[in-house]
């Protein structure tokens, strides 16, 4: 419902629900059940279905406060995510950038865009043959993953695992996940997976519990 009230802030002419539902990747019924809510909030906005939406003008969000040091702690965390190879999280950053760059006072908005901190995107990280936007789906989902797998020595096994973290190195990005053939914790590295598959299967409720054995168990995360 945030991210529908940006829309129609931005907009400057009616926006159809099924542009919206495009935008936001949802269906249109999921926009007028929303739009709806929000009316019943007492939000402005204004139009119905298969006419389109407008917001009248004078509605905003309070603005978020930050200081100085936070938004630059902001800008550098997000330009980072340039280096993972993760393409949906570097959309999802650009994202949140605007996010906050439209509800921010002005003075503070434009330390956003026009950053005097840059961050270099080099990295040493392998370009992967899999989605990454697929394994943190899968984690947080709690769904077991198919995993074709190539280790440093060139043998290809067939692993399904449960994924629980993903650890980002400067050289490399792994899938911490409990395998099912060695009935143990191993790291994965996502550059080595020929192909990453949902399963139907899921471990709900055991993540947790898997993240706390494994983070006592491993100080660092070696890859094999």
């Amino acid at each position: 419902m945030f991210e529908i009230i940006q829309i129609l802030r931005r907009a400057t002419a009616p926006v159809t629900a099924r542009a919206i539902a495009d935008a936001l990747e949802v269906s249109r019924r999921t926009i007028y059940r929303d739009v709806i809510t929000l009316q019943a909030m007492r939000v402005p906005i204004e139009g119905e279905a298969g006419v389109g939406y407008i917001m009248r003008a004078g509605f905003d969000l309070p603005p978020l406060m930050f200081t100085a040091d936070e938004v630059e702690a902001i800008v550098v965390g997000l330009s980072l995510l340039g280096r993972t190879g993760d393409a949906d999280l570097l959309a999802a950053a650009s994202r949140v950038s605007r996010k906050i760059a439209d509800v921010l006072p002005d003075a503070a908005d434009s330390r956003i865009d026009g950053s005097t901190l840059h961050v270099s995107q080099w990295n040493e990280i392998p370009a992967a043959m899999v989605e990454y936007r697929v394994i943190r789906q899968a984690i947080r989902e709690e769904r077991k993953l198919c995993l074709q797998y190539q280790d440093a020595g060139a043998q290809s096994t067939e692993r399904t695992v449960r994924p629980i973290a993903l650890v980002y190195y400067v050289d490399s990005v792994l899938l911490a996940a409990w395998c099912e053939l060695r009935e143990d914790f191993r790291h994965f590295r996502v550059d080595r997976m020929i192909a990453c598959q949902p399963t139907d299967s899921v471990f709900r409720g055991e993540s947790e519990r898997l993240r706390e054995k494994w983070r006592a168990q491993h100080e660092l995360f070696p890859a094999y």
